[in-house]
């Protein structure tokens, strides 16, 4: 890491230093909240976690080779430097955001209710054909990932792709404090985090407070499908870059063909030119984040013959439209996350496959009020598609199997209260050669569904 002195991030925490002085001058070599990942003269931030706290590990990673900790408690007669803050995670947003500032990079921010990841991922792609990009990595997403992330790039770096998520009123304006973006994409506005947001029109004002901390010069990409995103005219006297399905989008696509689990192919059409390409992540929605991708792309000096490549070398990851084919089984690996708008699009993505198809749905989580009706809906959204099972559980996915008997009848739903109750059932209820989304919240840590599919026998 450059220009990170413990002189440095004394200053940019507003902390206080205890140690040797003569280390002042010396530079962390990484940033970590974890003890066990501590590195040689790398500096440990204790964070207070709900079951763990950092603190007490400190004079453990200082004897493991650390240089520096931070930490909101004093040390009498410490024979290792730390620093003192009166808040450790709020020093490490002080502190990422200094070394944000201190780098020559283009940051580009990712935010929506549905599809972050699976368009971070897609942008990641497109980019890397022409950079060296970070992106974010697995849930590192928040107030405290967000800067893990932004220690992780270096010097080699050119493009970070960060993926931004909130929950509450305030939150995006703290992330985007520290990331900085050059370029700010807003996927779409849904129905999640109702519980502190209340509405989409809530959702509106705290996603769009990213732009706040943006590159005053930068650039806002949003998808122009979406009904309140392009209510939004003007962006520091700039007009959005809008992408979406219809030609009123400065970037849209036309002659979509759906293959199914195998992808799609579509005709893609810029300011100034036309190219087709393959997407081979399945699902409708993919053509809205290659969009965004694309336009992206543009804005940092792409051609089009490097976004093709990377549109059709994306890959999924593990918990997001994630296809895993066994001997046995095609698996739909969607457990992550889940709202009404993403459940109904990955059914989508089912019902185009061959053979049986089997959903396994379960608790959709922080809906708000609503949230017994939106789950009902879900369920009779599935039973209107070809789906051959419907597998609903959980407390709450109670009403999506009875949303779908009162749409369909029982003869193709079932319902079980827990986990355990469908896998003491599972081998009469999947068959060899099924296709299966699995999906829900991941509180329902339906993961543990994914690995026991992966093993399924007949």
């Amino acid at each position: 890491m450059k220009n990170m002195t413990l002189k440095e991030i004394t200053a940019a925490c507003n902390g206080v230093y205890h140690g040797n002085p003569d280390q002042l001058i010396q530079e962390v070599s990484s940033v970590t909240i974890d003890s066990r990942n501590i590195q040689k003269d790398g500096l440990f931030v204790a964070i207070r976690g709900e079951r763990v706290d950092g603190h007490c590990f400190i004079p453990q990673v200082m004897e493991n080779g650390a240089l520096c900790a931070l930490s909101e408690e004093l040390f009498e007669d410490a024979d290792f430097s730390y620093i003192h803050v009166t808040s450790c995670e709020q020093a490490l947003k002080d502190l990422a955001e200094h070394y944000r500032t201190s780098l020559n990079i283009k940051v580009v921010g990712i935010s929506g209710s549905v599809g972050k990841t699976s368009t971070k991922e897609m942008i990641a792609s497109i980019l890397g054909e022409k950079f060296h990009v970070l992106k974010t990595q697995g849930n590192l997403n928040n107030e405290i990932g967000l800067p893990l992330t932004i220690f992780n790039i270096t010097t080699e770096h050119e493009v970070a792709v960060l993926e931004m998520g909130i929950s509450e009123f305030g939150e995006m304006e703290r992330l985007a404090k520290v990331a900085r973006p050059d370029l700010c994409i807003l996927t779409n506005i849904g129905y999640a985090h109702l519980e502190n947001l209340k509405s989409r029109e809530g959702i509106l004002k705290a996603k769009t407070a990213m732009f706040q901390f943006m590159n005053p010069s930068g650039s806002v990409i949003l998808n122009g499908e979406d009904d309140l995103l392009s209510t939004v005219t003007s962006v520091h006297g700039k007009a959005p870059i809008f992408f979406g399905l219809s030609d009123n989008n400065k970037f849209y696509a036309t002659d979509i063909n759906d293959l199914g689990l195998e992808g799609t192919t579509a005709c893609f059409h810029t300011p100034d030119s036309t190219f087709t390409a393959h997407i081979p992540i399945p699902g409708f929605h993919m053509v809205l984040n290659a969009l965004a991708g694309i336009a992206a792309g543009r804005i940092l000096g792409m051609t089009d013959s490097e976004i093709k490549r990377g549109i059709e070398h994306a890959n999924t990851i593990a918990g997001r439209n994630h296809l895993i084919k066994t001997e046995h089984l095609s698996i739909i690996d969607d457990c992550y996350n889940a709202n009404i708008v993403s459940m109904k699009a990955s059914l989508d993505v089912l019902s185009k496959a061959n053979g049986r198809k089997v959903a396994i749905l379960g608790d959709m989580f922080e809906l708000g009020e609503t949230e017994k009706e939106m789950h009902y809906e879900v369920g009779q959204y599935a039973a209107s598609l070809s789906i051959d099972q419907l597998i609903c559980i959980g407390d709450l996915a109670k009403e999506m199997a009875d949303g779908a008997i009162h749409t369909s009848g029982a003869t193709k739903t079932l319902y079980f209260k827990t986990k355990d109750e469908f896998l003491n059932s599972i081998h009469s209820v999947i068959k060899e050669d099924d296709t299966i989304l699995v999906k829900a919240s991941n509180g329902m840590k339906f993961s543990q569904l994914v690995k026991v599919l992966e093993d399924w026998k007949n």
